[in-house]
């Protein structure tokens, strides 16, 4: 896989109406010519080579990403990224459709690009003044000129490793940085009713908290988007802290019984993986805006004194 600094060396190609040119890091349409990011552009390709395929966001991160420690987030920036240089627009996509909880489908038509033949060079035959040995020793001058210029490639290399090194160690914070105490990612509800038909309810549970917590000074909340990526998944607690770059995780269900919801909400420091704060909330059901509301602002205060 190539450094963040380079793009796999192929040919151009025809994405919808771009062409795109991969060795260059740029596409163009009309006589418009953008420079596209090298991670953008193997993003692109990446879609590419798949057209008409979903491709799931732990595809990308095992691709575009390789060998970095970022989160989903840096997928959909991406990918946002790359619709605004397309001009597509995510509602009415004609390049890059959403698929929701799978991931994203490039729908345009993609066809490659030949290259244009070059003509032959014609070498001129050298005279035979030309391949007349010269003198053995090299010049003052010619010897400064060859040490200036291996000074001047010195210079390039360790520009370019530098380069490097910045694209390599910019997406890497969560993994550096160390982790505030006041950082927590709220995971989506999940549904444990019988009929498994009050998901909308626990996802809005979810969101609600998350803009509750999101208001106390000094916390700081994993974004809808992270948090939702890890719903239905298998995955350890402290893992998913360790992805998010937060120290608590906040997690829940939503019950029914007759006309009561009852929502269940437990609050994890990562670190151990105990339990430090839990609460149950019984209401009526009735509007649910309103309980998703009450039930998210009381949960907020009751937790937030846990989190040190």
């Amino acid at each position: 896989m190539p450094s963040d600094s380079e793009t796999p060396a192929r040919g151009k190609l025809r994405i919808g109406d771009w062409t795109v040119d991969p060795a260059a890091d740029q596409i163009s349409r009309d006589g418009a010519v953008v420079r596209v990011e090298a991670r953008t552009m193997r993003l692109l390709l990446c879609l590419a080579d798949r057209a008409g395929q979903v491709v799931s966001i732990d595809e990308l991160l095992n691709e575009v990403w390789a060998g970095v420690i970022v989160t989903p987030d840096s997928v959909y920036q991406a990918v946002t990224s790359l619709r605004r240089l397309l001009g597509d627009d995510p509602k009415q996509p004609a390049y890059i459709a959403t698929v929701p909880r799978r991931g994203y489908r490039l729908i345009a038509a993609v066809e490659a690009q030949p290259d244009k033949p070059t003509a032959p060079v014609v070498l001129p035959t050298p005279s035979a003044d030309a391949v007349k040995p010269g003198p053995r020793n090299v010049p003052k001058q010619g010897r400064g000129a060859l040490l200036g210029s291996a000074l001047a490639l010195g210079v390039v290399l360790l520009l370019c490793g530098a380069i490097s090194a910045y694209w390599l160690l910019r997406d890497r914070p969560a993994a550096q940085a160390t982790i505030s105490a006041r950082t927590i990612a709220v995971l989506p509800f999940l549904d444990l009713t019988d009929k498994m038909s009050e998901e909308p309810f626990a996802d809005g549970m979810t969101e609600e908290l998350i803009d509750k917590l999101s208001t106390f000074p000094g916390m700081q909340v994993s974004a809808p988007t992270s948090s939702f990526y890890y719903k239905d998944k298998q995955v350890p607690v402290a893992d998913i802290a360790k992805a998010l770059g937060v120290a608590y995780v906040l997690d829940g269900s939503v019950r029914k019984s007759g006309d009561t919801m009852r929502v269940a909400a437990r609050l994890v420091r990562a670190g151990d993986g105990f339990v430090v704060w839990s609460a149950t909330y019984d209401r009526s059901v009735g509007d649910k805006l309103k309980v998703q509301d009450e039930i998210a602002t009381e949960a907020a205060k009751a937790l937030t004194p846990a989190i040190r």
